[in-house]
Protein backbone atom coordinates (compact mmCIF):
# COMPACT_ATOMS: atom_id res chain seq x y z
CA UNK A 1 0.00 0.00 0.00
CA UNK A 2 1.79 3.28 -0.81
CA UNK A 3 2.45 5.82 1.63
CA UNK A 4 0.41 9.24 1.05
CA UNK A 5 0.43 10.95 4.48
CA UNK A 6 2.90 14.00 4.31
CA UNK A 7 5.16 13.99 7.35
CA UNK A 8 8.57 14.62 8.13
CA UNK A 9 9.55 10.60 6.86
CA UNK A 10 8.30 11.34 3.44
CA UNK A 11 10.48 11.84 0.73
CA UNK A 12 12.36 15.34 -0.46
CA UNK A 13 12.61 16.68 3.29
CA UNK A 14 15.64 17.00 4.95
CA UNK A 15 16.47 18.89 8.63
CA UNK A 16 19.27 20.21 10.40
CA UNK A 17 19.77 21.34 13.54
CA UNK A 18 19.88 25.03 14.75
CA UNK A 19 20.42 26.83 18.01
CA UNK A 20 16.35 27.09 18.06
CA UNK A 21 15.29 23.17 17.55
CA UNK A 22 15.48 21.39 14.41
CA UNK A 23 14.34 23.23 11.00
CA UNK A 24 13.09 21.39 8.07
CA UNK A 25 14.81 22.35 4.82
CA UNK A 26 13.71 21.35 1.57
CA UNK A 27 15.76 19.55 -1.57
CA UNK A 28 15.64 22.86 -3.33
CA UNK A 29 17.21 24.99 -0.66
CA UNK A 30 19.85 22.72 -0.38
CA UNK A 31 20.92 23.07 -4.15
CA UNK A 32 20.59 26.54 -4.28
CA UNK A 33 22.63 27.08 -0.55
CA UNK A 34 24.63 24.11 -1.82
CA UNK A 35 24.78 22.95 2.08
CA UNK A 36 27.25 20.22 2.77
CA UNK A 37 25.51 16.88 3.39
CA UNK A 38 27.89 15.87 5.93
CA UNK A 39 26.95 18.72 8.38
CA UNK A 40 23.25 17.52 7.98
CA UNK A 41 24.07 13.89 8.60
CA UNK A 42 25.98 14.54 11.67
CA UNK A 43 25.29 16.28 15.23
CA UNK A 44 27.33 18.00 17.41
CA UNK A 45 29.00 15.07 18.48
CA UNK A 46 29.90 13.58 15.23
CA UNK A 47 27.62 10.80 15.12
CA UNK A 48 26.18 10.15 11.91
CA UNK A 49 21.82 10.37 12.12
CA UNK A 50 21.11 8.06 9.92
CA UNK A 51 21.54 4.34 9.31
CA UNK A 52 23.53 3.13 6.49
CA UNK A 53 26.01 5.47 5.94
CA UNK A 54 23.92 7.26 2.95
CA UNK A 55 25.52 10.37 3.28
CA UNK A 56 28.83 8.95 3.11
CA UNK A 57 27.62 7.06 -0.33
CA UNK A 58 25.92 10.43 -1.68
CA UNK A 59 29.61 12.20 -0.68
CA UNK A 60 31.74 9.78 -2.18
CA UNK A 61 29.74 9.47 -5.32
CA UNK A 62 29.72 13.48 -5.50
CA UNK A 63 33.76 13.34 -5.33
CA UNK A 64 33.94 10.44 -7.66
CA UNK A 65 31.58 12.17 -10.42
CA UNK A 66 33.69 15.30 -9.97
CA UNK A 67 37.19 13.70 -9.86
CA UNK A 68 35.88 11.88 -13.51
CA UNK A 69 34.67 14.81 -15.22
CA UNK A 70 37.24 17.39 -14.21
CA UNK A 71 40.49 14.83 -14.79
CA UNK A 72 42.51 12.71 -17.42
CA UNK A 73 43.37 9.95 -15.04
CA UNK A 74 42.55 6.53 -14.22
CA UNK A 75 39.68 5.59 -11.74
CA UNK A 76 40.66 5.34 -8.76
CA UNK A 77 40.13 1.77 -6.93
CA UNK A 78 41.85 0.79 -3.42
CA UNK A 79 42.60 -2.82 -4.74
CA UNK A 80 44.65 -4.00 -7.66
CA UNK A 81 42.79 -6.86 -8.37
CA UNK A 82 39.22 -8.38 -10.01
CA UNK A 83 37.92 -11.24 -9.34
CA UNK A 84 37.01 -12.67 -12.94
CA UNK A 85 33.69 -14.48 -12.94
CA UNK A 86 32.11 -15.98 -15.68
CA UNK A 87 28.89 -17.12 -14.44
CA UNK A 88 26.02 -16.82 -11.44
CA UNK A 89 26.75 -19.16 -8.44
CA UNK A 90 24.81 -18.99 -5.04
CA UNK A 91 28.31 -16.17 -3.70
CA UNK A 92 28.14 -14.47 -6.32
CA UNK A 93 25.53 -12.64 -9.30
CA UNK A 94 26.92 -11.62 -12.92
CA UNK A 95 29.63 -11.96 -15.14
CA UNK A 96 33.24 -9.40 -14.96
CA UNK A 97 33.38 -7.89 -18.26
CA UNK A 98 36.33 -6.62 -20.14
CA UNK A 99 35.73 -2.40 -19.34
CA UNK A 100 35.47 -3.46 -15.72
CA UNK A 101 38.97 -5.20 -15.44
CA UNK A 102 40.16 -2.23 -17.41
CA UNK A 103 39.01 0.24 -15.40
CA UNK A 104 39.82 -1.04 -12.08
CA UNK A 105 43.51 -2.96 -12.92
CA UNK A 106 45.71 0.01 -12.53
CA UNK A 107 47.53 0.37 -15.87
CA UNK A 108 48.31 3.90 -15.51
CA UNK A 109 50.96 2.78 -12.74
CA UNK A 110 51.89 -0.36 -15.05
CA UNK A 111 53.39 1.67 -17.70
CA UNK A 112 55.52 3.76 -15.59
CA UNK A 113 57.15 0.56 -14.92
CA UNK A 114 59.61 -0.61 -17.91
CA UNK A 115 59.35 -4.13 -17.25
CA UNK A 116 55.13 -3.82 -17.88
CA UNK A 117 55.12 -1.04 -20.76
CA UNK A 118 55.49 -3.32 -23.39
CA UNK A 119 52.79 -5.93 -21.97
CA UNK A 120 50.14 -2.97 -21.25
CA UNK A 121 50.73 -1.52 -24.95
CA UNK A 122 50.19 -5.04 -26.64
CA UNK A 123 47.15 -5.62 -24.42
CA UNK A 124 45.91 -2.18 -25.62
CA UNK A 125 46.82 -3.20 -29.35
CA UNK A 126 44.48 -6.09 -29.00
CA UNK A 127 41.98 -4.00 -27.55
CA UNK A 128 42.01 -1.63 -30.33
CA UNK A 129 41.88 -4.45 -33.10
CA UNK A 130 39.04 -6.52 -32.09
CA UNK A 131 37.22 -5.18 -28.96
CA UNK A 132 37.01 -1.79 -28.58
CA UNK A 133 33.30 -1.47 -29.25
CA UNK A 134 32.17 -3.90 -26.37
CA UNK A 135 33.88 -1.43 -23.92
CA UNK A 136 31.57 0.79 -21.60
CA UNK A 137 31.40 4.34 -22.19
CA UNK A 138 33.48 4.67 -19.11
CA UNK A 139 36.20 2.22 -20.15
CA UNK A 140 36.72 3.89 -23.54
CA UNK A 141 37.21 7.16 -21.76
CA UNK A 142 39.36 5.61 -19.31
CA UNK A 143 41.20 3.62 -22.34
CA UNK A 144 42.04 7.02 -24.32
CA UNK A 145 43.17 8.69 -21.17
CA UNK A 146 45.71 5.63 -20.51
CA UNK A 147 47.01 5.59 -24.06
CA UNK A 148 47.42 9.60 -23.85
CA UNK A 149 49.93 8.54 -21.08
CA UNK A 150 51.51 6.06 -22.99
CA UNK A 151 52.49 8.40 -26.14
CA UNK A 152 53.68 10.80 -23.09
CA UNK A 153 55.54 8.37 -21.74
CA UNK A 154 57.04 7.42 -25.23
CA UNK A 155 57.95 11.07 -26.83
CA UNK A 156 59.76 11.90 -22.85
CA UNK A 157 61.64 8.76 -22.95
CA UNK A 158 62.09 7.86 -26.52
CA UNK A 159 61.52 4.15 -25.17
CA UNK A 160 59.70 1.96 -27.96
CA UNK A 161 58.39 3.77 -30.30
CA UNK A 162 57.47 1.54 -32.68
CA UNK A 163 55.53 -0.71 -31.19
CA UNK A 164 53.03 2.39 -29.83
CA UNK A 165 53.26 3.43 -33.54
CA UNK A 166 51.70 0.01 -34.39
CA UNK A 167 49.49 0.52 -31.88
CA UNK A 168 47.84 3.93 -33.06
CA UNK A 169 47.90 2.73 -36.43
CA UNK A 170 45.41 -0.32 -36.11
CA UNK A 171 43.43 1.89 -33.56
CA UNK A 172 42.93 4.55 -36.32
CA UNK A 173 42.04 1.47 -38.98
CA UNK A 174 39.30 0.27 -36.33
CA UNK A 175 37.72 3.95 -35.76
CA UNK A 176 38.11 4.08 -39.47
CA UNK A 177 35.64 1.40 -39.74
CA UNK A 178 33.54 1.84 -36.87
CA UNK A 179 32.72 5.56 -38.49
CA UNK A 180 31.92 3.85 -42.05
CA UNK A 181 30.11 1.54 -40.15
CA UNK A 182 27.82 2.86 -37.95
CA UNK A 183 24.73 1.83 -38.55
CA UNK A 184 26.07 -1.65 -37.55
CA UNK A 185 28.14 -0.64 -34.67
CA UNK A 186 26.99 1.73 -31.83
CA UNK A 187 29.37 4.12 -30.97
CA UNK A 188 29.02 5.11 -27.17
CA UNK A 189 28.84 8.75 -26.77
CA UNK A 190 28.75 11.75 -29.27
CA UNK A 191 29.92 11.57 -32.52
CA UNK A 192 31.92 15.05 -31.90
CA UNK A 193 33.91 12.92 -29.15
CA UNK A 194 34.90 10.22 -31.50
CA UNK A 195 36.00 12.83 -33.75
CA UNK A 196 38.18 14.48 -31.04
CA UNK A 197 39.59 11.47 -30.30
CA UNK A 198 40.52 10.13 -34.16
CA UNK A 199 42.34 14.18 -34.42
CA UNK A 200 44.50 13.19 -30.97
CA UNK A 201 45.24 9.97 -32.61
CA UNK A 202 46.49 12.14 -35.95
CA UNK A 203 48.47 14.80 -33.41
CA UNK A 204 49.95 11.48 -31.29
CA UNK A 205 50.96 9.63 -35.36
CA UNK A 206 52.68 12.83 -36.17
CA UNK A 207 54.88 13.61 -32.52
CA UNK A 208 55.76 9.72 -32.93
CA UNK A 209 56.61 10.40 -36.62
CA UNK A 210 59.09 13.63 -35.77
CA UNK A 211 60.57 11.85 -32.63
CA UNK A 212 64.15 12.31 -32.61
CA UNK A 213 66.32 10.53 -30.15
CA UNK A 214 69.39 12.41 -28.93
CA UNK A 215 72.91 11.05 -29.56
CA UNK A 216 74.64 10.52 -26.30
CA UNK A 217 77.50 12.82 -25.91
CA UNK A 218 79.10 10.64 -22.61
CA UNK A 219 83.17 10.68 -23.12
CA UNK A 220 82.45 7.11 -21.01
CA UNK A 221 82.67 3.75 -22.83
CA UNK A 222 80.15 3.17 -25.87
CA UNK A 223 78.56 0.00 -27.23
CA UNK A 224 81.61 0.13 -30.08
CA UNK A 225 84.00 -0.16 -27.42
CA UNK A 226 83.63 -3.76 -26.02
CA UNK A 227 85.53 -6.80 -26.87
CA UNK A 228 83.63 -8.56 -30.27
CA UNK A 229 82.48 -11.60 -28.18
CA UNK A 230 80.80 -9.24 -25.63
CA UNK A 231 78.95 -7.11 -28.30
CA UNK A 232 78.01 -10.86 -29.97
CA UNK A 233 77.11 -12.08 -26.75
CA UNK A 234 74.49 -8.95 -26.31
CA UNK A 235 72.89 -9.04 -29.83
CA UNK A 236 72.48 -12.90 -29.23
CA UNK A 237 70.13 -11.90 -26.42
CA UNK A 238 67.54 -10.19 -28.39
CA UNK A 239 64.66 -11.83 -29.36
CA UNK A 240 63.32 -9.04 -31.70
CA UNK A 241 64.25 -10.00 -35.49
CA UNK A 242 63.39 -5.65 -36.31
CA UNK A 243 65.83 -5.28 -32.90
CA UNK A 244 68.61 -6.86 -34.33
CA UNK A 245 68.62 -5.93 -38.47
CA UNK A 246 68.53 -2.13 -36.73
CA UNK A 247 71.16 -2.50 -34.48
CA UNK A 248 72.81 -4.02 -37.06
CA UNK A 249 72.70 -1.09 -39.47
CA UNK A 250 74.16 1.24 -36.75
CA UNK A 251 78.18 -0.12 -37.93
CA UNK A 252 79.49 -2.17 -40.44
CA UNK A 253 80.49 -4.01 -36.91
CA UNK A 254 76.86 -4.64 -36.20
CA UNK A 255 76.14 -5.74 -39.42
CA UNK A 256 78.45 -8.59 -39.54
CA UNK A 257 77.19 -9.77 -36.59
CA UNK A 258 73.22 -9.16 -37.15
CA UNK A 259 73.85 -11.52 -40.19
CA UNK A 260 75.17 -14.30 -38.72
CA UNK A 261 73.21 -17.66 -39.92
CA UNK A 262 73.67 -19.19 -35.80
CA UNK A 263 72.01 -16.22 -34.32
CA UNK A 264 68.96 -16.49 -37.13
CA UNK A 265 69.28 -20.17 -36.55
CA UNK A 266 68.28 -19.39 -32.46
CA UNK A 267 65.81 -17.12 -33.73
CA UNK A 268 63.83 -19.79 -35.22
CA UNK A 269 64.52 -22.32 -32.18
CA UNK A 270 63.15 -19.77 -30.00
CA UNK A 271 59.88 -18.63 -31.61
CA UNK A 272 58.58 -21.93 -33.90
CA UNK A 273 59.94 -24.51 -32.39
CA UNK A 274 56.68 -25.47 -29.91
CA UNK A 275 55.02 -25.43 -33.30
CA UNK A 276 54.04 -28.89 -34.53
CA UNK A 277 55.20 -28.84 -37.99
CA UNK A 278 58.13 -26.12 -37.51
CA UNK A 279 59.82 -28.94 -34.85
CA UNK A 280 61.67 -31.00 -37.10
CA UNK A 281 62.58 -27.56 -39.33
CA UNK A 282 64.18 -25.48 -37.31
CA UNK A 283 65.98 -28.70 -35.54
CA UNK A 284 67.61 -29.70 -38.69
CA UNK A 285 71.94 -29.43 -39.17
CA UNK A 286 71.67 -29.48 -42.50
CA UNK A 287 73.93 -26.02 -43.67
CA UNK A 288 72.42 -25.01 -46.95
CA UNK A 289 69.22 -23.58 -45.18
CA UNK A 290 69.28 -19.52 -45.08
CA UNK A 291 67.98 -19.23 -41.70
CA UNK A 292 67.19 -15.64 -42.41
CA UNK A 293 64.69 -15.92 -44.88
CA UNK A 294 63.13 -19.09 -43.05
CA UNK A 295 62.55 -16.67 -40.13
CA UNK A 296 60.41 -14.27 -42.36
CA UNK A 297 58.64 -17.17 -44.28
CA UNK A 298 57.70 -19.19 -41.06
CA UNK A 299 56.89 -15.54 -39.37
CA UNK A 300 54.59 -14.80 -42.01
CA UNK A 301 52.47 -18.03 -40.90
CA UNK A 302 52.78 -18.20 -37.51
CA UNK A 303 52.95 -16.14 -34.28
CA UNK A 304 55.93 -14.88 -33.20
CA UNK A 305 56.57 -16.00 -29.42
CA UNK A 306 56.66 -13.22 -27.06
CA UNK A 307 58.70 -11.62 -23.83
CA UNK A 308 57.66 -9.40 -20.95
CA UNK A 309 59.39 -8.79 -17.68
CA UNK A 310 55.85 -8.46 -15.91
CA UNK A 311 52.83 -9.74 -16.70
CA UNK A 312 49.42 -10.20 -14.54
CA UNK A 313 48.73 -13.20 -13.08
CA UNK A 314 45.84 -14.84 -12.92
CA UNK A 315 44.97 -17.33 -9.17
CA UNK A 316 43.38 -20.48 -9.98
CA UNK A 317 42.21 -20.67 -6.77
CA UNK A 318 40.91 -17.59 -6.29
CA UNK A 319 39.48 -16.86 -10.00
CA UNK A 320 41.83 -13.56 -9.31
CA UNK A 321 43.58 -11.35 -11.93
CA UNK A 322 46.03 -9.23 -10.52
CA UNK A 323 49.48 -7.16 -10.86
CA UNK A 324 52.11 -9.19 -8.83
CA UNK A 325 54.27 -6.87 -6.64
CA UNK A 326 57.40 -8.33 -6.27
CA UNK A 327 59.35 -6.66 -3.93
CA UNK A 328 55.87 -6.80 -1.46
CA UNK A 329 56.25 -10.73 -2.61
CA UNK A 330 60.08 -10.55 -0.93
CA UNK A 331 59.61 -8.13 1.51
CA UNK A 332 55.80 -9.34 3.36
CA UNK A 333 55.09 -13.04 1.44
CA UNK A 334 51.84 -10.74 0.15
CA UNK A 335 51.02 -12.45 -3.55
CA UNK A 336 49.10 -9.52 -4.31
CA UNK A 337 45.71 -10.37 -3.69
CA UNK A 338 43.80 -11.70 -0.81
CA UNK A 339 44.33 -15.59 -1.52
CA UNK A 340 43.05 -18.52 0.68
CA UNK A 341 44.95 -21.48 -0.69
CA UNK A 342 47.43 -23.16 1.54
CA UNK A 343 50.26 -22.52 -0.97
CA UNK A 344 49.22 -19.39 -2.98
CA UNK A 345 52.27 -19.25 -5.22
CA UNK A 346 51.48 -23.07 -6.18
CA UNK A 347 48.30 -21.33 -7.94
CA UNK A 348 49.74 -18.52 -9.81
CA UNK A 349 50.08 -18.45 -13.46
CA UNK A 350 51.28 -15.39 -15.85
CA UNK A 351 48.42 -14.67 -18.34
CA UNK A 352 49.91 -13.16 -22.05
CA UNK A 353 47.75 -10.40 -23.14
CA UNK A 354 46.10 -12.72 -25.57
CA UNK A 355 44.68 -14.93 -22.36
CA UNK A 356 43.73 -12.18 -21.04
CA UNK A 357 41.68 -11.10 -23.95
CA UNK A 358 40.37 -14.64 -23.86
CA UNK A 359 39.40 -14.12 -20.13
CA UNK A 360 36.26 -12.38 -21.56
CA UNK A 361 35.20 -14.23 -23.74
CA UNK A 362 31.71 -15.12 -23.04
Amino acid sequence: MPFLGKDWRSPGWCWKKTDNGWTRIFRHELENNSIDLEVLCTDGSGDNLFVGDVCELVTTKRQKDFYNNSTKSQFVYRDKWIYVQKGSTKERHGYCTLGEALNQLDFSSAIQDLRRFNYVAKLFQLIAKDQLGSLSGAAQKNYFNILEKIVRKVIEDQYNPRLVKELLQDLSLTLKGLAIHAGRCVLVGNINVWLSRINDIIKWQQQLDNLQIPKHTSSGFSFNDLPLHTQSTIIYKLSDACDVINLGQATPTMQALSENRTLWKKLCYFHFSDKTRCHDLVLTTSDKVDWKLMYFTLKKHYPVREQYGDTLHFCKHCSVLFWKDLQLALLFKDCGHPCSAMDPSSCLTPISPQHFMQLFQY
